[in-house]
């Protein structure tokens, strides 16, 4: 009788725990891996009229192809032109080339080549290949900050003076923030030092905030600092200040 008793018992425990053990959830699969090549590329107008009629141009684009492996190689460029009452007032163009070799999660080497016209400056164009070591300091899924150091060398040709060639040293830094799904905020720092010279020196400082629009569309305004310690005597301000406003389209 005792026996009959526990068979039942054993049997309604069963059947009460099925549907529990029926209605697990599935195991779910992890989320795929992001895309080797991811970008984007902008473009932005700007018109005033008044006291004075200017209009500006500004084109940009950045790329980073990770395929599967230690290597990371990233790109990025920006074109600003503008004119006032019909004079050019604003020309400057550059780009940058990147290889990043990863040692660890956090440390990587990294050799570049960095581009630089402006006619503003005086500069007609500025060409530094550097290599050196950079570190994530931090890297989440919603900050990375990331900071390098390299050495190399930067050839010169400023308008009316022969090229000059020179050792050279770099830092960079760069932050981004993603507030929400739609909206980032960022700014970078990068620093060019002439080895034989550490006051002739090149700053440029960007901070952005990038908002969603509709699919990939986004919307960019960006303020841009370049400042040059040296600069020709037919050169009036070391500042070059910009704000970019942009529709990008990202990839």
């Amino acid at each position: 009788m005792r026996t009959t008793r526990l068979a039942l018992l054993l049997t309604a425990v069963c059947l009460s725990a099925a549907p529990v053990f029926a209605q697990a959830p599935p195991a779910q699969n992890p989320p795929p891996p992001p895309p080797p090549f991811t970008g984007n590329v902008s473009f932005g107008l700007g018109v005033t009229s008044g006291n004075s009629d200017t209009t500006t141009v500004n084109a940009g684009y950045e790329f980073k192809w990770a395929p599967a492996g230690p290597n990371v190689l990233k790109s990025g460029g920006l074109f600003l032109y503008g004119k006032t009452d019909g004079v050019v007032s604003t020309e400057q163009y550059g780009l940058n080339v990147r290889d990043e070799y990863n040692l660890n999660p956090r440390t990587f080497l990294f050799g570049e080549v960095r581009y630089l016209h402006d006619k503003f400056k005086g500069i007609e164009y500025l060409v530094a290949p550097t290599g050196g070591v950079g570190f994530k300091l931090v890297a989440q899924p919603k900050t990375e900050l990331t900071v390098s150091a390299g050495a190399g060398g930067s050839w010169e040709k400023d308008y009316g003076v022969d090229v000059k060639s020179n050792g050279a040293m770099t830092f960079d830094e760069k932050l981004t923030v993603k507030l929400s799904p739609a909206v980032t905020v960022g700014e970078s720092f990068y620093s060019l030092w002439n080895i034989s010279d550490f006051g002739d020196a090149l700053y440029v400082f960007r901070a952005n905030l990038v908002a969603a629009l509709a699919g990939n569309l986004q919307f960019k305004t960006e303020f841009a600092d370049t400042y040059r310690t040296v600069i020709p005597a037919t050169v009036k301000d070391k500042n070059d200040i910009a704000l970019i406003v942009a529709v990008v389209y990202k990839f």
